[in-house]
């Protein structure tokens, strides 16, 4: 019999390695659920059917069967359009913040002051700014991304080694080509850093920004799971969203690795 050469053995290693904590998780919730005789939770099988039913249909063939594409499709266009918002206010802001002292004075007391302020705080109020609906829900991912990728912008340039500046106005770098080929590049990594963090905190908060009465989304899939006491809905929902986030985690870890190439201490 052939065996495999050692180069392979890594290989299966790494696929293999990220599946085993989930794999006992998954035998501890169905040991756990047998031995206890609840009713109230369902076993891994039962959350299987279901998730196969909300994305194809022919299992319970009620509301939410075959609709998994659709409830995902919305919750994705409030999610990125929440982030993509954040990235493209935080980004600049705390760029700016960083580097010029004037405006750091400003803004980064008020920024300091809110910043603490939870997300579900403003559920009330950004159903009275927005109305009920998505753009509420959209309001809510936008401040739940801001402030892990603008603090964390500010920290990257104010990490940024003064010698470096030093070198680059020797050279005759000034104004705009300082924050292009100085600041940007030296503060990529915490940038990156940022925006995976405000991606997390993005997906965490559609289901808060969904309670505002959308009834197409993830988040709304999981409180009418829980109003209808579906807990195997709830459940399904909980798992699109932790595999949709994961996946779209690894999109950006691919991109920090090709942008920080240069960089090996910071790879992923």
């Amino acid at each position: 019999m052939k065996i495999a050469s050692p180069e392979v053995w890594p290989r299966i290693k790494r696929w293999l390695t990220p599946i085993v904590v989930p794999l006992l998780l998954l035998a501890g919730w169905d040991a756990g659920v047998r031995m206890s005789g609840t009713q109230l939770i369902p076993l891994p099988k039962d959350i299987g059917l279901m998730l196969y039913d909300f994305a194809f249909g022919g299992v319970y063939d009620d509301t939410f069967s075959e609709t998994l594409l659709l409830h995902l499709w919305k919750s994705m266009m409030r999610v990125y359009g929440g982030f993509l918002a954040a990235a493209l206010v935080g980004i600049p802001l705390g760029l700016l913040i960083g580097r010029i002292k004037l405006i750091r004075n400003l803004l980064d007391p008020t920024l300091q002051l809110l910043r603490p302020v939870p997300v579900t705080a403003w559920l009330p109020l950004s159903m009275i700014f927005f109305g009920i609906g998505p753009n509420a829900a959209i309001f809510l991912v936008f401040l739940g991304a801001f402030y892990p990728i603008v603090f964390n912008t500010i920290f990257g340039v104010k990490a940024v080694d003064n010698r470096l500046f030093e070198a680059a106005s020797m050279l005759g770098c000034a104004g705009s080509s300082m924050f292009r080929q100085v600041v940007l590049p030296a503060a990529m990594p915490s940038i990156l850093n940022g925006l995976r963090l405000g991606h997390g905190f993005a997906w965490i908060l559609i289901v808060v920004g969904e309670m505002t009465g959308v009834p197409e989304g993830l988040g709304a899939v999981i409180m009418d799971g829980r109003m209808l006491s579906r807990t195997d809905l709830v459940i399904a929902g909980m798992v699109v969203i932790g595999i949709t986030g994961y996946v779209t985690d690894r999109v950006l870890v691919a991109i920090n690795n090709r942008l920080l190439k240069w960089s090996p201490q910071h790879h992923v």
